[in-house]
């Protein structure tokens, strides 16, 4: 894929860049290596200036940065808006918590160990890479490198060959904030460059939001390498809705869940279970709420769905409803692209979903929900738990016993009751089974690239 801004909407290339050659990448990764020798002795008060400074500009810029990205990846402008601001504030969460967060962990006890003191201190690792994906092309970044700069770690960001203005502004702001020439720098670079710089010695850690494929690939050479890895790959989130739920709440947010970031969300609702008793009830509203939604330019504030990011994305959405449809699938609404330019598909429900069907089993990135009908909690929470992923989950009921099943056997990295799956800084974030492995945001996030080293003094 050419490293291009190409608007979704439109399907016209708006700029090209020029992919960085191997001397170029060689002497970045050197000059990474060069500040952490310097930048891992900086004090937390240091960086927290530097990244506040950051967060500050990100404000200001609000307005730009939201631009970038709806230009580039297809998000409406309040979704952009919304996704800069989160940043500043997970930049501004680490900066005052980071000191708290890596504090040395002092035994209570040393003597237990023949010592007089004994402590685990966090130190930070050295040049970690990111990889990154475009749809959530500056949000996604920022949840790594505010922890891991804080922490004391370099960046080398390799985005989304899509989202390049999106990856130098963050690169630019991060500059403007105060952070020293090195801290943090993008590559603009196609993946066939990745292992390589996986393989430099230099490099000592990897962190990947992608793709299964994508992290199949980054987990075995840094396997090979024996280099630490957080990987988040995606999933096909649970909605369950059990009798006892607030049906219009469920249902308002059911469609905001799975459209989100128009339907391009790793932890967006995908596959909506229903109890049997108030099936035919949420499906009418479900419906009629999903055919009332906005198609089209994303900086029109009428708009509730852009396009989708890419062309190839599009035409993957109708190859898993296509191959629905042939199977016996019923559409309850959408299911056809629009006429015209850009990349667009509408919001659509398929019912009468069989275990012989792809869209089953896969992932689909982009506005379409699947409905199964559940006959009591223990179907529901086999349909459930019926996938590979295992990232986020939904589950509604106003009854205290299903509650505690939910969260009890739910298997996913984050459940959330009576409300929408989302990220926030305060809250780890991960998944299980091929969602991935290891955590990001919190306290688990910024230990994350860090060496817990044990120190005992006699």
């Amino acid at each position: 894929m050419a490293i291009a801004t190409i608007n979704p909407a439109t399907g016209t290339t708006v700029r090209t860049f020029p992919e960085l050659t191997e001397a170029e990448v060689e002497q970045k990764i050197g000059v990474a290596h060069e500040r952490w020798r310097t930048y891992r002795l900086t004090g937390f008060d240091e960086r927290a200036e530097c990244m506040r400074a950051a967060a500050d500009l990100v404000e200001k810029e609000v307005d730009h940065a939201a631009q970038l990205m709806s230009t580039e990846m297809g998000k409406t402008l309040a979704s952009a808006h919304g996704e800069a601001l989160k940043c500043a504030h997970g930049m501004r969460y680490y900066a005052d918590h980071a000191a708290e967060f890596l504090a040395d962990e002092v035994l209570a006890d040393p003597s237990q160990v023949g010592a007089e003191r004994a402590l685990g201190r966090y130190q930070p690792l050295g040049v970690v890479l990111a990889a990154m994906p475009w749809n959530f092309p500056m949000w996604q970044v920022m949840r790594f490198a505010a922890p891991a700069l804080m922490a004391g770690n370099v960046g080398l960001l390799k985005h989304a060959s899509n989202v390049p203005q999106c990856a130098l502004y963050l690169e630019d702001v991060l500059r403007r904030g105060g952070f020293a020439e090195g801290c943090f720098q993008a590559l603009l670079i196609s993946s066939g460059k990745v292992e390589a710089i996986l393989r430099d010695p230099r490099v000592v850690a990897a962190t990947l939001t992608g793709s299964e494929p994508a992290g199949r690939s980054v987990a075995a050479i840094c396997g090979d390498e024996v280099k630490h890895t957080v990987l988040e790959l995606g999933g096909s989130d649970p909605f369950v809705v059990m009798p006892s739920a607030d049906l219009d709440r469920a249902v308002a947010t059911a469609v905001d869940a799975r459209v989100q970031n128009n339907g391009q969300s790793c932890i967006a609702a995908k596959r909506f279970i229903v109890h049997t008793d108030i099936y035919d009830a949420f499906t009418e509203q479900f419906v009629a709420r999903m055919r009332e939604l906005t198609v089209g330019d994303p900086f029109d504030p009428a708009t509730d769905v852009g396009p989708l990011a890419t062309e190839q994305g599009r035409a993957d959405v109708e190859e898993l409803v296509d191959d629905a449809i042939a199977a016996g699938a019923t559409v309850l609404c959408g299911g056809r692209r629009p006429d015209g330019a850009g990349w667009f598909y509408p919001p659509t429900i398929i019912a009468d979903i069989t275990r012989d069907m792809r869209i089953f089993a896969e992932e689909v990135f982009g506005p379409v929900a699947s409905l199964y009908r559940a006959a009591d909690i223990e179907e529901a929470l086999e349909i459930a738990n019926a996938t590979t992923f295992g990232l986020g989950s939904n589950a509604w009921t106003n009854d205290k016993t299903e509650k505690e099943r939910f969260m009890a056997d739910l298997y996913a990295g984050q459940v959330f009751i009576n409300g929408k799956t989302t990220s926030y800084p305060e809250l780890p974030f991960g998944g299980v089974k091929r969602s991935g492995y290891g955590r990001e945001l919190s306290t688990h996030g910024i230990r994350e690239f860090c060496n817990l080293k044990t120190i005992w003094m006699g």
